[in-house]
């Protein structure tokens, strides 16, 4: 893509709704290079061109607004990161939605655009970074039009993305900076500290 070329607006959410047990503390809120984790796919978001950039769940509402999110509580509280997409989907109005984990320090905005003009360009209705070989779900670009295939698995009991993509055309983006790695509990956080690989 062309740094000239508009991209279809989008709106961008960060899952900051998650129980954060294997960190041990608000995942969303843990201090990375002398900023609140969830403050890294913020940027990328709006330096993407994000129109909206949400905040979906978590219990620090003021707190995320504070730092330039619009919060919406999570419709399907404790159900997985498939609930925390319903509800950016269900709360955007651009017809495409990127939504981010919030503990991703490294993702920028290339690969945001990276996967919202990948998703403009074909008629699948979400586009996901393939990276070493495999999907990386924690970086998701979806159609609005996805909800209700997202919304009917969720019924069924399922609440991972990896299930609930399964009911979608995907659209498997390569070529990307590896830039989606998450950071799960302090393990990872004290090792991406550390500098190690």
């Amino acid at each position: 893509m062309s740094t000239g070329e508009r991209l279809e607006p989008f709106t961008g959410a960060v899952l900051t709704g998650g129980s954060s047990v294997r960190m041990g503390t608000d995942k969303a809120f843990v201090i990375v290079r002398g900023a609140p984790l969830c403050t890294y796919p913020q940027q990328a978001l709006v330096q993407a061109g994000a129109r909206r950039v949400l905040a979906v769940g978590g219990r620090r509402s003021e707190d995320l607004r504070a730092l330039g999110f619009e919060y919406v509580a999570d419709r399907h509280p404790g159900q997985g990161p498939l609930g925390g997409v319903l509800t950016a989907l269900g709360s955007a109005t651009d017809p495409i939605v990127v939504v981010l984990a919030c503990d991703l320090p490294e993702v920028d905005a290339a690969a945001v655009r990276g996967l919202v003009a990948s998703l403009r360009s074909c008629s699948a209705a979400a586009a996901v970074p393939f990276v070493d070989q495999r999907r990386q779900l924690s970086a998701v670009a979806y159609r609005r039009s996805a909800l209700p295939a997202l919304a009917a698995a969720f019924e069924t009991g399922l609440r991972s993305l990896h299930h609930g993509l399964a009911s979608l055309d995907v659209v498997e983006v390569e070529g990307l900076a590896p830039v989606f790695e998450d950071l799960d509990d302090a393990a990872d956080l004290h090792r991406y500290a550390s500098g190690d690989p």
